[in-house]
């Protein structure tokens, strides 16, 4: 074929492709196969080959893959990707409109509703009509460039067919994985021997990030778009940027609707908690979204969400299951929690064989017995809790559950305080769980920072007598790490195999450890792992005392004097160096050359006063510096850190997902709330 020809082939292929496309996603009237779809994008490749002068960004074949990616990317978000509040109840529903009532001063004001899909949210960047980058919500500040593979999404327009377009624009969506899709993978894997993929998100997640954008395009992903945003050519209603995105090719799902009331929105909620279930994805709830765009930016944003929209999660699913039996977990301190073994039983997209009892308490008012039938739901839709018993079909001589009585790691009888609903194993220096969290609270990042020890390797050296105590790891050497062999669990296979420590391995934990030896003693003092010491608690200390004999050497009083520290916190630190073997660990960590004192150079230096000795308290989540940073910055500059929120505070540092009891408590008092934005405003001053 000429050159001529095969320009005209290739632009009627993707014509045509293109065309089909739209049909299937847009109109769901397809008028081909799969199979006969699949023989003309396979023409088009064929001439693309041949032909490759002729091939553009925005042909159907970009979308077969093959780009192999072994790092993502982070970009910045041009604009933060919030989360959204959650509401369960019609009250709560009733309390947000309320608020966007005193927000506004109006009732003049309509709902836009819509499916809550559960898959990945995705932001797509378009620049002269073509897709440029597509960029993963991550963090809602940064996330990951998975271009490549977002171009294997048949419904994520790699070109918009409008003429009315801004330069550039941003389109944002859920990327999904249709649940006749996941089924049809999930068999293929059971004939081939290989474990299900658990639900249809984590699989969307998961595909999402391959290296190779062939198997991505093998998946079948759907992209939802739900948003539209411009600098310029913007839209003055979020129905309005819909429409505008059905017109640019974009998949919508005709799930939506324009609301004039609440009385609209709950009428829409009750027919689709139910008509929801004959979608071919999974949802969990819907979204409801103040329809005019002016009428939002006054409303504005929360440190984390927007006052403009809120998520209505549909009641959490319910369904009965076999008790198999209870088991008993160890924790790092020696917290034992319960947990009720299941028959396996499909729940909300998973399959659930476990849920957490949490205490003795639970199992008491629970009453469970032995092979009860249990009612099984998500908490949120996420972690299976057991709310209750189907008392219809215990059987009669049924013999209650008990809480064990002896530590199921090393039989140590456990404890349980006065007042404390936690059982606990005395037994902290020589039960095997608890030793193996030691190590790896040690060797943390926030305490020592070994990066290149890892649980198997910290568990082979204790299973082959390498290391009893803390001071035993700044003693081992080259030799005694170099074909060290230790298990690893594969939970795909159930069952443990053999590795060994190779020379490169065995260097980097040598030279990790020796690293570690100028850690600041505050981020010593919280690896000891004093059980109630936390990082903030370990810091005070450290600033109060000024090293470890002086907390050593401290009365009960003497510590519950120093900021923020209580009674519970004070007894434990006695307790701590009381015990004779925890001073002997001590002098071994002092001996192998670790900081148990205050280091002038690891202080953080004072670079302004424009803080002037305000004190601010830190909850939540943060995006532009990590909670280590935002603390350096508020010392940095003069001002204090409190742990606790009193009438003496100045100001509240509020990130994503702070719990609502600081808030509360914070507002009662008139405390100052502010955001990340916020305080780094304040600091540049």
């Amino acid at each position: 074929m000429e050159a001529k020809l095969a320009a005209q082939k290739i632009e009627q292929l993707k014509r045509e492709i293109d065309h089909h496309n739209d049909l299937y996603y847009q109109k769901s009237a397809p008028k081909i196969t799969d199979f006969q779809f699949d023989l003309l994008l396979k023409e088009l490749i064929e001439l693309e080959k041949e032909f490759p002068q002729f091939q553009s960004p925005d042909s159907p074949t970009q979308r077969v893959g093959g780009t192999i990616t072994k790092d993502f990317e982070s970009v910045t978000h041009k604009r933060r990707m919030f989360s959204l509040d959650n509401t369960y109840s019609p009250e709560d529903l009733i309390d947000f409109d309320a608020r966007v009532q005193r927000g506004l001063g109006s009732t003049d004001y309509q709902y836009f509703c819509e499916q809550k899909f559960d898959g990945v949210a995705l932001s797509l960047i378009y620049k002269n009509g073509l897709l440029e980058m597509a960029v993963t919500r991550g963090d809602g500040t940064r996330g990951d460039n998975i271009t490549a593979n977002a171009k294997t999404i048949r419904s994520v327009p790699l070109k918009v067919k409008s003429d009315d377009i801004p330069d550039e624009f941003e389109v944002r969506g859920e990327v999904v994985m249709p649940i006749s899709v996941f089924e049809e993978i999930n068999k293929g894997r059971v004939a081939a021997n290989e474990a299900p993929l658990a639900n249809p998100r984590n699989a969307t997640s998961g595909t999402l990030k391959m290296q190779d954008s062939a198997t991505v395009a093998k998946r079948k992903l759907v992209f939802h778009a739900y948003s539209y945003l411009a600098d310029s050519g913007r839209v003055n209603s979020h129905s309005e940027g819909i429409q505008k995105l059905e017109q640019m090719g974009f998949y919508v799902s005709p799930t939506f609707k324009k609301c004039n009331s609440l009385d609209e929105v709950q009428e829409y909620i009750t027919i689709w908690e139910q008509k929801r279930k004959t979608l071919d994805v999974e949802t969990d709830g819907c979204v409801i979204k103040i329809d005019n765009v002016a009428q939002q930016e006054e409303l504005g944003f929360t440190a984390k969400s927007p006052r403009w929209a809120i998520a209505y999660k549909y009641k959490a699913e319910t369904v009965s299951t076999r008790l198999n039996s209870v088991s008993y977990q160890v924790g790092r301190t020696g917290a034992v929690t319960p947990v009720a073994n299941l028959q396996p039983v499909h729940l909300a997209g998973t399959t659930v064989k476990r849920a957490s009892l949490h205490n003795a308490n639970e199992i008491e008012r629970l009453d469970l017995r032995e092979g009860d039938i249990v009612f099984v739901e998500k908490g949120g839709e996420i972690i299976p809790k057991i709310t209750g018993v189907d008392l219809f079909k215990r059987k009669a001589d049924a013999n209650p559950i008990e809480f064990i009585n002896n530590c199921p790691d090393c039989g140590t009888e456990l404890v349980r305080k006065e007042g404390e609903a936690v059982h606990y194993c005395p037994n902290e220096k020589a039960c095997p769980t608890q030793l193996q969290g030691g190590f790896e609270h040690f060797i943390h990042r926030n305490a020592l920072n070994i990066e290149s020890l890892g649980p198997e390797t910290i568990k082979g050296l204790i299973e082959s007598g390498k290391i009893r105590t803390y001071a035993d790891l700044f003693s081992l050497t080259f030799d005694e790490l170099n074909g060290l062999e230790f298990r690893v669990y594969s939970d795909k296979k159930g069952e443990y195999s053999s590795r060994s420590l190779q020379e490169k391995s065995a260097q980097n934990i040598v030279d990790s450890i020796k690293q570690s030896k100028e850690t600041p003693f505050p981020r010593v003092l919280f690896g000891l792992g004093i059980r109630h010491v936390g990082k903030t608690v370990a810091e005070k200390l450290a600033d109060h005392f000024g090293d470890i004999d002086a907390i050593a050497a401290a009365s009960f009083e003497e510590i519950e004097a120093v900021a923020d520290i209580g009674s519970k916190i004070a007894e434990s630190i006695v307790n701590y160096f009381a015990d004779e073997e925890n001073m002997v660990l001590i002098e071994s960590l002092k001996n192998a050359g670790l900081k148990l004192k205050i280091d002038p150079s690891d202080s953080t230096q004072i670079t302004s006063e424009v803080l002037g000795g305000n004190s601010f308290v830190i909850s939540g989540v943060f995006h532009t510096v990590s909670r280590e940073e935002l603390k350096e910055l508020i010392e940095a500059n003069g001002g204090k850190i409190l742990s606790s929120i009193s009438s003496k505070l100045n100001y509240l540092v509020a990130g994503d997902n702070m719990g609502p009891a600081k808030r509360q408590k914070a507002e009662s008092l008139g405390i100052p709330i502010i955001t990340e934005e916020d305080f780094m405003k304040m600091i540049s001053k």
